[in-house]
């Protein structure tokens, strides 16, 4: 008999496999994780639209503000509150920007980005990454 219809149906096996793991992955999942990892996505997006000018897009950074001011009041507290410390600096990033103030590098220097430049201590070499994420969420 040759290899072939075993490799088959070890192959089906694996899916199987694949396919129980992500149906029990789907059973515990819970709406307010998509929701806070939605939100997390959003943020560092519209953050990204404002602090890189080859990318700056102000109505997309808005737009993405205002998303996650609709969702931030259905997490969990302590997810909520994070997002909010976030969010607070984007928007405060976004109005400096909108009405042509400091660049990145003075902003910082007055002290917005606190969070940014704590997250680039604690990260290793490989350079310091300008996503915000929640803390507890890495």
């Amino acid at each position: 008999m040759s290899e072939e219809p075993r490799e088959a149906a070890g192959e089906r096996l694996s899916e199987e496999k694949l396919r129980e793991r992500l149906e029990e992955q789907v059973r515990k999942l819970r709406v307010q994780d998509l929701l806070l990892e939605m939100a997390v996505s959003v943020l560092n997006l519209a953050a990204r639209r404002i602090a890189k000018e080859d990318e700056r897009d102000l109505e997309q950074a808005r737009l993405g503000i205002d998303a996650v001011r609709a969702i931030v009041d259905m997490l969990d507290p302590d997810a909520a509150k994070s997002v909010r410390e976030g969010l607070s600096q984007v928007q405060l990033r976004y109005a400096q920007v909108a009405r042509g103030g400091p660049d990145r590098e003075g902003a910082k220097a007055a002290g917005e980005g606190e969070a940014a430049a704590s997250e680039e201590r604690r990260r290793p070499s490989g350079g310091p990454s300008r996503l915000w994420t929640p803390p507890g969420s890495v």
